[in-house]
């Protein structure tokens, strides 16, 4: 999944990243939008102040989060945490969360799931949010999948050993 997915259905991009000062910038693979809300923090979940203000703007009093990112175990899991927490559904996805211990992400999406949280590919939730293929955006999402259809293979190969 990318930016380009979301921007096609309309859905807003929230990152963070974590000490950037230390740990370096968000990567430039992800291709965020301008319009992408970025906050660095040092907290391990995202869902710091600015990040929830950002949220509470953006949407209603609920809203579904769709997760990937790095250190399944740590920002992750207490992103999804806390978003579960506060009454959110969360999906996490598979295909985009990463541990520099792999064994951590197996262990990481059992307890979320357990937690309530989704656990899916990019394309399994890309799907779920189109719910219907004669919907405008369904021909723009179907050729960005077709398009990123590799990559997406070799990253659900690589990172989806549960």
């Amino acid at each position: 999944m990318s930016s380009r997915e979301c921007g096609a259905l309309n859905i807003p991009i929230f990152a963070t990243t974590q000490n950037a000062a230390r740990l370096g910038p968000i990567c430039s693979e992800l291709s965020l939008p301008q319009s992408a809300f970025q906050a660095d923090k040092t907290a391990f979940s995202m869902l710091v102040p600015s990040l929830r203000s950002a949220l509470e703007s953006a949407s209603t009093s609920s809203y579904q989060v769709a997760i990937v990112g790095i250190e399944s175990h740590i920002c992750v899991t207490q992103t999804a945490l806390d978003l579960l927490a506060a009454g959110h559904k969360v999906y996490v996805l598979a295909d985009g969360v990463s541990s520099c211990n792999e064994r951590e992400r197996g262990v990481a999406f059992a307890r979320l799931a357990k937690e309530g949280a989704v656990v899916t590919t990019s394309e399994g939730w890309l799907y779920e949010c189109m719910g219907d293929a004669s919907i405008p955006e369904f021909k723009a999402i179907a050729a960005l999948v077709k398009e990123t259809k590799d990559s997406t293979r070799d990253a659900v190969q690589v990172l989806c050993k549960m």
